[in-house]
């Protein structure tokens, strides 16, 4: 692939993911392309889009462009490979105040673990640290996912 990717466009995809949307790097371009996930099933199934409104017509024509040329397209990392509770346990050992930590760890047990963590960074005064920390593991999985597929990337 001669075309850069921009780690930025990468890491927003992975931060804005959701269940609806497909994100995918086009190798070609370097560009990062989303996809609905209805209209990929509607592409799966053969259905026609004529009749669509025009950003719909978009996303089946691309939906069958990656249908038909899937290696073309690779799909960016998703939650199964970020792993946000991993992130945010690791992120924990990384407090120096024992008390602090012990409270951040207790926290991300259980049903509601990230609601009580974000409560829990706030009331510690340490989003700042959880920000940075995340952001750069982040980094690291986007050029992780750049380095397997041998793309060359720019920050």
């Amino acid at each position: 692939m001669g075309a850069k990717v921009k780690l930025d466009e990468i890491l927003t995809s992975m931060e804005m993911q959701s269940s609806d949307n497909i994100d995918l790097l086009q190798r070609k371009t370097g560009n990062v392309i989303s996809v609905l996930s209805e209209y990929m099933t509607k592409a799966e199934d053969g259905e026609p889009f004529d009749d669509m409104y025009g950003w719909e017509q978009e996303q089946m024509e691309l939906a069958y462009d990656i249908l038909e040329n899937e290696e073309n397209y690779i799909e960016l990392p998703d939650e199964f490979d970020i792993h946000e509770y991993r992130i945010i346990e690791e992120f924990c050992y990384t407090v120096e105040n024992e008390a602090a930590k012990n409270k951040l760890l207790r926290a991300i047990r259980g049903r509601g673990a990230f609601r009580r963590f974000r409560d829990n960074i706030e009331d510690l005064d340490l989003e700042q640290n959880w920000y940075a920390y995340r952001d750069e593991r982040y980094k690291e999985i986007a050029r992780g996912f750049c380095e397997k597929y041998g793309l060359k990337w720019v920050e």
